[in-house]
C-alpha cells in the first residue's frame, strides 16, 4: 500500500480496543477474514500465541523491536509469554537481531498506555479489565487457549473468535463450538446469518410433490361445444408435462393424428391407449409428422431438443413445420427459428397463457408469431387447445408478450401472498379476506383461485412455481437488454426463488405464500 509504514512479514505490536497490545506479524489476509468497510489505512495481523487474524488500523500498530521494552512485563500471563516466545522464534528464523535493554517495566500496557505513546505521556497503571472466557481444555491447544481467565487479555474480534472456534472444532469433531468461544457470543457473519434465515422454514411439513395425471378419455364440455374440423395433416408433440398433457389430450379428442415423445417413457403409455403413436426420439417425431409442437420445461430444454443428438434439426426439411410452445425468451426463439429456416422448415412460436385446468379444458390463450402460413395450418389445433389465438407478427413478439403478462401475474401473486400472510399475522380470518376481495375491484379468477389454494394449504399444481420463477428471470433479462428498470419484478423473483429453494418448485405458484408467511 502506498504511504504504509508496514509491509507483509513485519513484526508488530497490534492493539485492539479493550485489549492490551499483542505481538503479531503483518500478513496477507485469509479468505474468511474480510476487511472492514473503513477507509483508514489497515493491515491484516496474524497474532502469535493464538494464531488469530484481524484487521488493525495502522495507528494502532507499533514496531515490535522498538516498543518491546515497553510492552513486555516482568509479571505477565502465560498467554502473552507464549506469544512473545513465538515472536522471538519467528525473528530468529528471519535473522532479526536486537533485544530489550534492562529489565522490563512493571506497568501494564492497556488502552491508555498505547494511546499515550502518541503524545509522549505515560499514564498511571489502570485496573486491568477481566474478560471471562470459557475454554474447553484440549491438550493440543493448551498453550493457545489458556484457562487463566484473570490474565487472559489477548486480542480478539468477531472474525478472529469465529476462526479460532472453527479451527478447534475441526481438531475436535465431537466438541461443541459453544465450548470454545466466549460466554458472550460474537455476532455471526452476514453469510451465516442469511443461511440461517433461508433455512428457517425447513421445519415445515411439505406436501408431497403433486402428480400430473390427466383423464384422457373424458372430453371437456368446452371442447365438445366447439365445432372443430380436424386437419388431415400428421402432428407431433414433444413433451407430455403438466401443460403438454392437456393439449395432447384435446388434440386426440378432437380427431387429430398425433405422434408423441417424452423424456420419461412412463407418461407415454396412457396416450398410446388414447390413440397416439409413439416415437423413440425427437427426430423420429419430426420424420413422422408434418407439423410438430414442442412444450418442455425451459429455454435450455427447448434448445437441447432442437440442436441435440437425435434432435429436431436432423429431420427438418422444406415439408416440415415446427411450433415452439415452451415458455422462452425472444433470443432463444430467434436462434431456433434461424436453425429451422436454414434447413428449409417453417417456424412458429406459440406462447400459452393459462394453467393445467385451462390446458385440459381447451381454454388457453395462444400468442403466436412467425410463419403466417404455418399459423393458418395450425388453426384446428389452436382451436382445440385454446379459446383464442393471436398472431403478433415476427418471431420474438409472442415470447415478449408472454413475458410481459407473466411479469404482471408474478408480481400480483407475490402481493397476494404477502397480503394473506399479513392478514394471518394480524389475526384476521383469511376466508373473510377473500370474501371481501370478491366484492371489490380485485375480484378475478386468478386471485380467488390462488387465495383458496393458500387457505387450503395443499397447493395442487395448476401452474408450477418453478416455471413462474423462470419466466420472471427471463423478464429481468429482457429488462436488462432494454435498459428498463424492473424493481418489483426483481423482488418478486427473489420471493419465488426462495419458495423454490424450500422445495415447492413443482407445486402451484400459490405456494409462494410459504415464503411470505414463514
Amino acid at each position: 500500500m502506498s504511504g504504509s509504514k508496514f509491509r507483509v512479514g513485519d513484526p508488530v505490536w497490534a492493539k485492539m480496543k479493550g485489549f492490551s497490545p499483542w505481538p503479531g506479524k503483518v500478513c496477507l489476509p485469509p479468505a474468511e477474514v474480510k476487511r472492514p468497510a473503513i477507509k483508514k489505512q489497515m493491515h491484516c495481523v496474524n497474532f502469535f500465541g493464538s494464531n488469530d487474524f484481524a484487521w488493525i488500523e495502522e495507528n494502532n500498530m507499533k514496531d515490535y523491536m522498538q516498543y518491546k521494552s515497553t510492552f513486555v512485563k516482568a509479571k505477565q500471563s502465560k498467554a502473552i509469554t507464549s506469544a512473545v516466545e513465538e515472536m522471538e522464534s519467528y525473528l530468529s528464523g528471519r535473522g532479526d537481531t536486537g533485544s530489550s535493554a534492562g529489565p522490563p517495566p512493571e506497568s501494564d500496557g492497556g488502552d491508555e498506555e498505547f494511546d499515550a505513546l502518541m503524545s509522549g505521556a505515560v499514564p498511571e497503571k489502570p485496573e486491568k479489565p477481566k474478560v471471562k472466557k470459557v475454554v474447553k481444555k484440549v491438550e493440543s491447544r493448551k498453550r493457545e487457549l489458556d484457562s487463566d481467565s484473570s490474565n487472559n487479555s489477548g486480542p480478539s474480534s468477531s472474525s478472529a473468535k469465529k476462526a479460532r472456534a472453527v479451527r478447534v472444532a475441526k481438531e475436535e469433531p465431537s466438541s461443541s463450538l459453544a465450548d470454545t468461544v466466549e460466554s458472550s457470543p460474537a455476532p455471526r457473519k452476514g453469510s451465516a446469518a442469511v443461511a440461517g434465515l433461508l433455512d428457517r422454514p425447513a421445519v415445515l411439513a411439505r406436501p408431497a410433490s403433486p402428480g400430473t395425471a390427466v383423464d384422457l378419455v373424458t372430453s371437456s364440455q368446452t371442447l365438445r361445444e366447439k365445432d372443430i374440423q380436424p386437419s388431415k395433416l400428421n402432428f407431433g408433440f414433444l413433451g407430455l408435462g403438466i401443460m403438454g398433457s392437456g393439449m395432447v389430450k384435446n388434440l386426440l379428442n378432437s380427431g387429430h393424428a398425433v405422434t408423441v415423445w417424452n423424456r420419461t417413457t412412463e407418461k407415454v403409455r396412457d396416450f398410446l391407449e388414447a390413440g397416439a403413436k409413439e416415437a423413440l426420439t425427437p427426430s423420429d417425431v419430426i420424420a413422422e409428422s408434418d407439423i410438430t409442437f414442442s412444450c418442455v420445461a425451459d429455454p435450455q430444454a427447448a434448445k437441447d431438443l432442437v440442436f441435440g443428438n437425435c434432435g429436431v434439426l436432423q429431420e427438418i426439411n422444406t415439408t416440415k413445420g415446427y411450433v415452439e410452445m415452451t415458455g422462452i425468451d425472444s433470443d432463444t426463439s430467434q436462434d431456433i427459428a434461424e436453425a429451422i429456416s436454414l434447413k428449409g422448415g417453417r417456424y412458429l412460436e406459440a406462447q400459452i397463457q393459462g394453467s393445467k385446468t385451462q390446458a385440459q379444458d381447451g381454454t388457453l390463450v395462444v400468442l403466436v408469431a412467425g410463419d403466417r402460413s404455418l399459423f393458418d395450418d395450425c388453426q384446428s389445433c389452436f382451436q382445440a387447445m385454446g379459446k383464442n389465438s393471436f398472431y403478433l407478427g415476427e418471431v420474438g413478439n409472442a415470447s415478449k408478450m408472454n413475458l410481459v403478462l407473466q411479469t404482471m401475474v408474478g408480481v400480483t401473486l407475490a402481493g397476494l401472498a404477502e397480503g394473506m400472510a399479513l392478514a394471518d399475522r394480524a389475526g384476521l380470518q383469511q376466508k373473510d379476506v377473500m370474501e371481501v376481495l370478491e366484492l371489490t375491484g380485485l375480484n378475478c379468477p386468478t386471485l380467488l383461485g390462488k387465495g383458496k389454494a393458500i387457505i387450503d394449504g395443499g397447493f395442487p399444481t395448476h401452474q408450477p412455481l418453478q416455471h413462474m420463477q423462470k419466466d420472471l428471470k427471463l423478464s429481468l433479462n429482457m429488462g436488462d437488454q432494454l435498459e428498463q428498470p424492473l424493481p418489483l419484478t426483481a423482488s418478486a423473483n427473489e420471493v419465488f426463488k426462495h419458495a423454490k429453494r424450500l422445495g415447492y418448485g413443482e407445486h402451484d405458484v400459490s405456494a409462494v405464500y410459504i415464503r411470505a408467511r414463514f
